[in-house]
């Protein structure tokens, strides 16, 4: 999949754990995870916008695109 999600890294720069995302954001732990973890193949821009506002970051911190080789 040419879309890399950095929900990790991000969440890591900013010592927060996906507990605390959860809450903040209102979305189950196990659907963070999954997005955590690259296991998705969407995100509502609802859910992008209350992460991006939780983590204090912008989209592109979380998304990357990668061209396929």
């Amino acid at each position: 999949m040419p879309i890399i999600l950095r929900l990790d890294r991000v969440m890591a720069d900013r010592k927060m754990s996906l507990n605390e995302l959860s809450e903040k954001v209102g979305v189950a732990n196990v659907n963070l995870s999954k997005l955590k973890n690259g296991h998705v193949n969407a995100i509502r821009f609802s859910t992008l916008e209350a992460i991006c506002e939780a983590l204090d970051c912008q989209p592109g911190d979380i998304l990357e695109y990668q061209k396929e080789q």
